[in-house]
């Protein structure tokens, strides 16, 4: 078993191409003793075992080392014999490290010697020490060949010398150096260490290239008897001779030695034993045919085409290997054919595998393609690499010279209007045809059918035809099973093709990057396929993201022209929906429709529609362009939503403007009503978007100014007045009065407007038109609900810019005389009743409208929209049921009426999570100052029967609205909608009247509503809306609202209502221990920001007053009002008013802390408690600060000297007190000696040292001496 072993060690180190030997050792032809050295490294390399393999099974290892033994006795003794003294001379010898190089050198003085050492680079893994090793190897041996073949007598030379590898190998003329090197290298190439094999195959090469005496016929049963493959090798083993085979006929083939033979002699026979050993050794295993084709390709391009007939094509073996092709299923045979008849244009030698005749029309036929289906599938054995083959297959489908044709007028059409039949070439039509077929038949019914590696492969395809690929041939490519296939993979994150489907669509989108009209091609047809849901099947933004990237005009047109054809084509919805194609995701942000099923929208053809109309108005969402680029795109998008959305043709399904000179289109299938809802709903948001995005009247007196609304209106206006064209609805006599009053209204005040110079009246003007613009098709989308806001906002329109001999506004005056609402009150009143029912793009409006008109509303107007905020949310009858609680709710800050906060109501709110996000951006936005500022008035102002009466008609209108909806949202809800749609016209209302009266009116009435818990119960984003507003447009106001209109008792009310509210403690209910602990926390937390409000409140009040400069006389109230409350800080331990809450007064407002510093400081001295005395000495320090600065001029310091010692016997009373009633806590002692401290200073600094020490008297100062210590030596050393 030991020699078994061995002699299978001895084979795999052959095969591998060992080059670790005892290199430093020398072969020198006479010594008997180095020629076995050499015998035994020949016997490690595997000589012997890779020339005798034949017989290894019959020869015993023993009996073999016996007989080589043998012989190498004789061949010392014959070298023995016929040794000389001369040469001796020339042998180099080496015993250890001696010599620096080891060679093999001939018996001869004149051959030169070889360094054997030169394979340990060839197996080097850097390729320049590789190329150096086969440069110095090759020069060696071709002057050892040539000094060889100038001896006369070479018989007395391979007689003398034989060394292992001079065997009978064929290589006669070769000197004994060269046939070793020869016979190491083809046993090298076998070897899979590290980059031996790259090596030794380049060597071989470079030594068959440039030695001719190397015979291409010797070589090549050299390379079968060196790697002969044996029973007794194992896999791998088996696997390297295959491949050393396969590099050693590469060898040949690249050394131009078989085109030289042909050109020597074109009658030779070894290119077809070369083809046929190629051939044998392709058939042994499946990996080795393609680079076997591969080799055979390398010899084919360097021979002439009149030798591939007689010599490849004729080679044994090649017409069986065709033949068989189709059946087996051979890529590679494929490749070989087409590639021959590339060079040749033989048809007739290739069996079934080619067409004959051959053209590239019958190659790409569905028949042809059909029969070679098989070498096609077979040819995902290499994965993940492509196959050589379907490049060759790419470049005939899609030649060079009629693709830039192509793309030429691809790129000239892409930016016309769409035209039917536009004549293309013959060559164009016959290339789209071949796409087709391919696409068709191979990777739509061969490899999509299949298992996932040809479902890659497909892919695969597609990444190589895409470079090549004209954005005609886009449609073809992206087929809808090609598409659906995509969808059902991208669909499974799972999926073993997912990442091979997101590298397709990174490339494709890599590919359409900077070509708008490839996107808009791959857009359509990701979309049509999917029937407008490919990013929400596979879970992507992939449309979305190219969607985009449109950057353009010309871009812009091209897609929105696709997108109108694809929704009037009626062929588009896909006949093979996917599995998933029903499954919806949130991720598309731009033509998600997923809700619109509940709207109508049924089938995947109204839901392509459906993305269509919602899409064309989101392209220019992300677009930056110039005016006038923007206006033409917008009024193409304008036409589109119009005549689909708004009228339908009565004869046919095309009709021609004659006025417009525009031919419209309708699809064949009338449209839906849901549909052409949508279609009104989007053309409102294109509205509501130009409206947002013009200059202010800055074209106001341009000959054609880019109005989109007045662009409407008159396209509008021409389409209704055409007989063949009618509404999309029967309207009632009533809804047909109101869209032609709207109509001419519109265009009045357009008239107006252009007439009109630029200002307030001009922006009053196009703001109302729009509104009118829009409330327009809301009748249309709604009929019968809106013609009563209608004919009021006509009445307003008239009566705002009627001129003075208008005899309709001059009738209704005289009609109504003095009984006549004003103005502002009914405009008020119709954009209120508008709110409730309205669209976004109508709020939008109406927020416009009132934007520019908000600075005459009336008072009654403003306390009616106030009025809707603090309406109470409970219904009465609820608040009755459970009053028991509520009464105990009440109590819990105690606060009467409107300012109570009802904490069991208020925890109710916290569950709504999904709207805390919003009201916490609304809360945090917009911080410009940085002072608090402003407070408010209070009047709540009663309301007379007729403005109640309306304030219930809109009440009513949200209830009867989502009471006629079923399954919609609750009647409470809406209402909170209403407010909060409300609260956004009293956030325009305090921005546009900045220091005004009625921003306290605001204020009170806004806070009255926060405090209640009713007004905002059950929705948190409602109360965090209001407490936004009043931070945001009142407390941070630079303006104050400081007119003397508002009396100071006024404000005096509102600040001992803050007062009041700030200083009443969190009170638990007795049902507190049932709530549960998420709820107590809301409830605490809404308490805190009561707390706070009431803070901010009385410090912007006081801010107010402070700008009124009222006099000290009539601040006693105020003064008063504080007095009150320090009475009530010192006097009780329950008053949660906080000490920062007065330090904060004080330091803002110096002059309270000046006329209340005695009563503070006598309260002090009398508080109840140590903790209440400590922390109130801070106020005083505080004062202090506020009354003696430490910068101040000579005449600052004589006032605030003269302050303190009015002070300084209450100080000393204060400073007696705390000395002797010493907290024994260590945290209050200290902070008791920090602020006598500070206090001591501030005397110090005035020089009333004296004074204050002649107030404290002895006994108070030894109490100061022994409590104060050092803080209080200081002070009396001063003295």
């Amino acid at each position: 078993m030991g020699s078994k072993k061995r002699s299978t060690k001895s084979e795999v180190e052959a095969l591998e191409g060992q080059t670790d030997l005892a290199m430093d050792n020398t072969v020198s032809v006479p010594s008997g003793k180095k020629i076995k050295m050499d015998n035994k490294k020949d016997a490690e390399m595997g000589d012997g075992v890779a020339s005798s393999s034949a017989a290894a099974g019959s020869v015993k290892p023993m009996e073999r080392k016996k007989k080589r033994k043998q012989m190498d006795k004789e061949r010392r003794r014959s070298v023995l014999e016929n040794e000389e003294p001369q040469p001796k001379q020339m042998i180099v010898e080496s015993k250890g490290n001696d010599a620096p190089d080891p060679v093999a050198s001939s018996s001869s003085s004149s051959l030169p010697e070889f360094h054997i050492s030169i394979f340990k680079d060839l197996a080097s893994a850097d390729s320049s020490v590789r190329e150096a090793a086969v440069e110095t190897m090759v020069s060696e041996l071709q002057e050892v060949q040539k000094a060889f073949d100038r001896l006369e007598n070479k018989e007395l030379v391979e007689g003398v010398l034989k060394l292992e590898a001079q065997k009978d190998d064929g290589l006669d003329n070769c000197a004994s150096s060269l046939r070793y090197a020869v016979r190491r290298l083809i046993r090298g190439v076998s070897s899979s260490r590290e980059c031996v094999r790259q090596g030794f195959a380049l060597g071989l090469t470079a030594l068959v290239a440039t030695i001719p005496s190397i015979k291409v016929d010797s070589l090549l049963k050299l390379i079968v008897n060196l790697l002969e493959v044996s029973s007794s090798m194992k896999g791998q083993e088996v696997r390297d001779c295959l491949l050393g085979r396969l590099f050693a006929y590469g060898a040949i083939a690249r050394s131009d030695r078989l085109t030289k033979e042909w050109f020597s002699d074109k009658d030779t026979c070894i290119i077809k034993e070369f083809m046929s050993a190629l051939i044998s050794l392709a058939s042994k295993k499946r990996y080795l045919q393609e680079p076997s084709v591969s080799i055979i390709l390398e010899i084919v391009e360097k021979l002439p085409a009149e030798a591939l007939f007689d010599h490849i094509l004729e080679a044994p073996g090649v017409p069986q290997w065709f033949e068989e092709a189709v059946d087996v299923g051979n890529p590679d045979a494929l490749l070989l054919a087409l590639k021959i008849h590339e060079k040749t244009s033989i048809d007739s030698k290739f069996s079934k595998l080619l067409p004959n005749p051959f053209s590239p029309s019958k190659l790409f036929s569905a028949d042809y393609l059909s029969s070679i289906s098989n070498c096609l599938k077979e040819s995902t054995f290499c994965q993940p690499r492509v196959h050589s083959l379907w490049s060759v297959l790419v470049n005939i489908l899609l030649p060079d010279a009629v693709l830039q044709t192509e793309d030429a007028a691809s790129a000239s059409n892409s930016f016309k209007k769409h035209k039917k039949g536009r004549k293309s070439s013959s060559s164009e039509e016959e290339i789209a045809n071949n796409v087709q077929s391919f696409c068709d038949v191979v990777i739509e019914r061969s490899l999509l059918l299949s298992s996932h590696d040809r479902k890659h492969l497909a892919f695969d395809i597609l990444l190589l035809l895409l470079p090549r690929l004209p954005s005609s041939f886009i449609p073809i490519a992206l087929s809808s099973k090609v598409v659906q296939c995509l969808m059902d993979i991208l669909s499974t994150k799972d999926s073993w093709l997912y990442k091979v489907a997101q590298h397709f669509l990174k490339e494709l989108f890599d590919w359409v990057r900077n070509d708008d009209v490839k996107r808009v091609a791959v857009i359509v047809a990701f979309q049509k396929h999917s029937s407008g849901k490919f990013d929400c099947i596979t879970k992507t933004k992939t449309v979305k993201d190219l969607m985009e990237e449109f950057k353009t005009e010309t871009g812009c047109m091209l897609f929105v022209q696709n997108l109108i054809n694809l929704f009037l084509d009626e062929g588009h919805a896909s006949e093979e929906p996917s599995d998933q194609s029903q499954t919806t995701d949130e991720n598309s942000e731009i033509g998600s429709i997923e809700d619109k099923d509940s709207v109508g929208i049924v089938g995947n053809a109204d839901f392509l529609k459906g993305w269509v109309i919602e899409s064309l108005p989101s392209v220019l969402k992300h677009l930056k362009l110039d005016p006038e680029a923007r206006f033409r795109v917008q009024r193409e998008i304008l036409k589109f939503l119009s005549v689909q959305g708004l009228f339908s043709a009565s004869l046919g399904n095309e009709v021609t403007s004659f006025e417009l000179q525009e031919k419209f289109r309708w699809p064949k299938a009338t449209t839906s009503t849901a549909l052409c809802k949508m279609c009104i709903e989007q053309l409102q948001s294109l509205l509501a978007s130009a409206q947002k995005v013009e200059e202010p009247r800055s074209l106001a007196n341009a000959l054609e100014p880019n109005d989109l609304g007045s662009y409407f209106m008159r396209f509008f206006s021409t389409l209704r007045n055409i007989p063949s064209v009618s509404l999309f609805r029967t309207l009632s006599d009533e809804d047909k009065q109101s869209v032609t009053k709207l109509l001419e209204m519109e265009s009045k005040l357009y008239k107006e407007e252009r007439n009109c110079r630029l200002g307030n009246d001009a922006n009053k003007l196009h703001a109302l038109r729009y509104l009118l613009i829009l409330l327009l098709l809301q009748v249309l989308l709604r009929p019968g609900e809106f013609c009563g806001a209608a004919s009021e906002l006509i009445i307003c329109c008239k009566k705002a810019f009627a001129a003075p001999d208008d005899p309709d506004s001059s009738g209704e005056d005289e009609s109504n005389g003095d009984a006549a609402p004003e103005l502002m009150d009914v405009l008020v009143d119709t954009l209120l009743s508008l709110l409730p029912q309205s669209s976004t793009p109508v709020r939008s409006a109406i927020e416009q409208v009132f934007r520019y008109f908000c600075g005459d509303v009336t008072d009654d107007g403003l306390l009616r929209m106030l009025r809707i905020i603090k309406k109470d949310l409970k219904p009465a009858r609820h608040q009755e049921a459970g009053s028991e609680d509520d009464d105990d709710d009440d109590d819990l800050l105690g606060i009467e009426e409107d300012e109570d906060i009802d904490e069991a109501e208020t925890v109710e709110t916290a569950d709504s999570d999904e709207q805390s996000e919003d009201s916490e951006a609304v809360v945090g936005g917009e911080r410009d100052d940085k002072d608090p500022p402003e407070d408010s008035d209070e009047s709540d102002g009663g309301m007379d029967d007729d403005a109640m009466f309306r304030m219930d008609t809109y009440l009513a209108q949200i209830f009867k609205e989502k009471k006629n909806q079923a399954g919609g949202e609750t009647a409470q809800s809406q209402l909170v909608l209403f407010k909060l749609r409300v609260l956004s016209l009293l956030e325009i209302y305090l921005h546009e009247n900045r220091g005004k009266p009625q921003v306290l009116t605001v204020y009170s009435n806004l806070a009255q509503a926060f405090v209640n818990p009713h007004t905002t119960e059950g929705s948190e984003q409602l109360g965090q809306r209001v407490w936004g507003i009043i931070q945001r447009k009142v407390f941070k106001e630079k303006k104050l609202p400081k007119d003397e209109s508002v009396p100071l008792s006024t404000l005096e009310s509102l600040l001992e209502k803050n007062l009041k509210l700030a200083s009443k403690a969190f009170k638990r209910k007795k049902s507190a221990s049932t709530l549960s602990k998420k709820k107590l926390t809301a409830s605490l937390n809404r308490y805190k920001m009561v707390v706070s409000l009431a803070q901010n409140s009385t410090y912007w009040l006081l801010k107010i007053i402070e700008a009124r400069n009222f006099s000290d006389a009539e601040l006693q109230g105020v003064f008063g009002l504080l007095q009150t409350i320090l009475e009530g800080y010192f006097g009780s331990k329950k008053s949660q008013i906080k000490s920062g809450f007065l330090k904060e007064i004080f330091k803002r407002n110096p002059r309270i802390g000046h006329q209340l510093f005695g009563f503070l400081l006598e309260n002090c001295g009398n508080a109840k408690s140590d903790f209440r005395r400590v922390e109130a000495l801070d106020l005083v320090v505080e004062v202090l600060k506020s009354q003696v600065p430490v910068n101040s001029n000579e005449g600052n310091l004589e006032a605030s000297k003269k302050f303190l010692k009015s002070h300084l016997q209450s100080l000393g009373q204060l400073i007696e007190t705390l000395v002797k009633k010493m907290p024994e806590k260590k945290s209050r002692k200290t902070e008791v000696h920090k602020c006598c401290d500070k206090i001591f200073q501030m005397i110090t600094l005035l020089d009333l040292t004296k004074t204050f020490l002649k107030c404290l008297g002895p006994d108070t100062c030894s109490a100061c001496e022994s409590q104060l210590g050092p803080v209080f030596l200081k002070l009396k050393n001063l003295k």
